[in-house]
Formats: C-alpha cells, sequence, structure tokens
C-alpha cells in the first residue's frame, strides 16, 4: 500500500478544514504534505489523525502544517443545547475552562450563563 493511500482519510480532513497551499508528495516510502490551516484547533485535527494511523511517532509522514491566525484556537458557532462549559471540554478537554472562553467574548457575552445559538464565539489559544 502507498503511503499515501494510509493516510487517505488525513488528506480528505484537510480538504474537508480548507487547508490552503496544500501539497502532497510522496518518495522514499516517506509523505510529506504542506498546508496552512486557520486556526490551532484545525492543526491539532490534523495531527490527532496523523498520529491515529501513523501511531505517536510516525516515521512515514512529515507534515508541515502553518496556521494563519495563531493568536486563536479556533471560531465556534453556538449550537441548540451547548453551554460555555460544553464548549471548554470540547476544546480543551476541562469543561472548568468555560471562563477563558467568557473573558474572550465579553464583546458579545455579558453573563456566562447565557449565550445564544448562532453566536460565534472566539476560543482562545489553550
Amino acid at each position: 500500500m502507498a503511503v499515501k493511500d494510509k493516510y487517505a482519510n488525513v488528506l480528505t480532513l484537510g480538504e474537508q478544514l480548507g487547508v490552503t497551499n496544500g501539497r502532497v508528495e510522496e518518495s522514499n516510502g516517506i509523505l510529506r504534505v504542506w498546508g496552512t490551516v486557520q486556526y490551532g484547533h484545525e492543526k491539532d485535527q490534523l495531527w490527532d489523525a496523523i498520529k491515529a494511523i501513523g501511531g505517536s511517532h510516525p516515521t512515514d509522514i512529515v507534515a508541515d502544517i502553518q496556521i494563519a491566525n495563531p493568536g486563536v484556537y479556533a471560531m465556534h458557532t453556538v449550537k441548540k443545547g451547548e453551554s460555555l462549559s460544553k464548549i471548554a471540554a470540547h476544546y480543551y478537554g476541562d469543561m472548568m475552562k468555560y471562563k477563558q472562553i467568557f473573558n474572550a467574548n465579553r464583546n458579545i457575552l455579558d453573563n456566562e450563563n447565557v449565550i445564544e445559538i448562532g453566536q460565534v464565539l472566539t476560543i482562545p489559544n489553550p
């Protein structure tokens, strides 16, 4: 199996995330990928997908993933049933970090217990 085929899910995820300046080359059993994502969360998603296939230190892929907006971890559109603590658990794995999200969005949030469907929240870097 070609290395590119092995990591096809990673390449598909990159397309779904809207990677720009993307390039893929395979040579001597090593896949090299380049590209730019908007936010750090997207870079983490790509690395998680790479590690899910190749292990924690894959030797058959080299990825150079740049971040266009390094000052922001993600942008999140609020969906029905979400709270800041649920959003914090999703991005940080710790629901108690909801205050970081609240503080980063004080320009649109007045109360940490009140968010509205459709609001776009800035998720600060962990």
